[in-house]
């Protein structure tokens, strides 16, 4: 659901950076109070390589000629809660984006809000409605299930109301949304069994590792901390640098449905200094676009595309998690001297 520059005018992309912007300023201020936050830094960074990793294996929507991927802020808010999961997913989207050119630079702020906020926000919201009454399986396979299709739902119809608000594509409102709502319907099934499957693993292996897994359940923990950090790591080795090898071809739900009403999966950004100046920054910067060597098609390209990216995912996400503990340790600092 990586949206490109050329579906969005640079009135409502800036609008968008805005907003996702607030809610992660919100979100950071949060974190620093949380008393557990320095636990949940490696988990952080593991995560959201997890999840920058499975976003590469586009999944066939059978009968359809179209595909999805994970998006993964249920799966993120599940484990970290709503403001680490929050940060933990524009990092994703951000290095995507960055080094390689997956989502456009000006549509950034849109892509965070589309996937990250109502993942990670109205995911949070569900789940911890759900858990209410006490963690179980059946609980946590409802839960990932209503988590991901309502998200996935809310994002697609963002997708095609900040298309409407920037009026500069042929894409008539009612007929984007009525083809983008039943094929993320689709993704969201398919994601919540997904989510479900890891993050059951995760309660039967180490339940205190999920967002108030500590609260209600007599799930005892069967591998150390340090294991699952281990297989979690190993998994998003083997994703990234195998499994995305068989990624389906076919274009994904909002590039098909694009393609449905267009007859092509792309559009062309008007002439305008934004968009240029956007193009020439992702250009200079994604190393790897599209999850290849510049220089050639290779698959080999796809594998070091998803090792580099999750490497790059783990260091960065640990050290903005570091930089907030610090901020956090110096306010405390200067709190307890005044």
């Amino acid at each position: 659901m990586h949206m490109a520059d050329a579906m969005l005018s640079p009135v409502v992309g800036a609008t968008m950076y805005v907003a996702s912007g607030l809610v992660a300023a919100y979100s950071i201020r949060k974190i620093r109070k949380e008393e557990d936050f320095k636990k949940k830094i490696p988990t952080m960074g593991v995560m959201g390589a997890f999840v920058f990793a499975t976003q590469m294996v586009n999944f066939t929507i059978p009968g359809t000629g179209s595909s999805g991927h994970l998006c993964g802020g249920l799966l993120l808010s599940s484990i970290l809660g709503p403001f680490a999961g929050f940060l933990s997913m524009i990092g994703v989207l951000f290095i995507q984006s960055l080094f390689f050119a997956d989502g456009g630079i000006l549509a950034l702020g849109a892509n965070v809000w589309n996937m990250a906020f109502y993942g990670c926000f109205i995911g949070s919201l569900i789940w911890k409605f759900v858990m209410k009454k006490g963690m179980t399986k059946g609980r946590i396979i409802l839960a990932s299930l209503i988590g991901c299709v309502v998200t996935l739902q809310l994002g697609a119809f963002s997708v095609t109301l900040e298309t409407l608000a920037s009026g500069i594509t042929e894409l008539p409102f009612r007929t984007f949304a009525l083809t983008m709502q039943p094929i993320h319907l689709v993704i969201g099934l398919i994601e919540g069994f997904i989510t479900a499957t890891v993050l059951c693993f995760i309660y039967e292996a180490r339940p205190e590792m999920l967002w108030n897994g500590t609260q209600k359940t007599e799930q005892q923990a069967k591998i150390s901390y340090k294991k699952i950090i281990v297989i979690l790591v190993c998994l998003f080795i083997l994703i990234g640098g195998g499994i995305s090898l068989l990624a389906s071809s076919n274009p994904d739900g909002l590039e098909w449905s694009i393609e449905q009403i267009t007859g092509d999966t792309e559009i062309e950004a008007r002439e305008d200094r934004a968009y240029e100046t956007a193009e020439s920054i992702q250009s200079a910067t994604s190393f790897l676009p599209d999850y290849t060597f510049k220089s050639t098609e290779s698959t080999i390209g796809t594998s070091v595309s998803g090792i580099v990216g999750c490497a790059i995912t783990v260091a960065f996400l640990m050290v903005v998690g570091y930089v907030i503990k610090m901020k956090r340790k110096k306010g405390n600092t200067v709190n307890e001297q005044n």
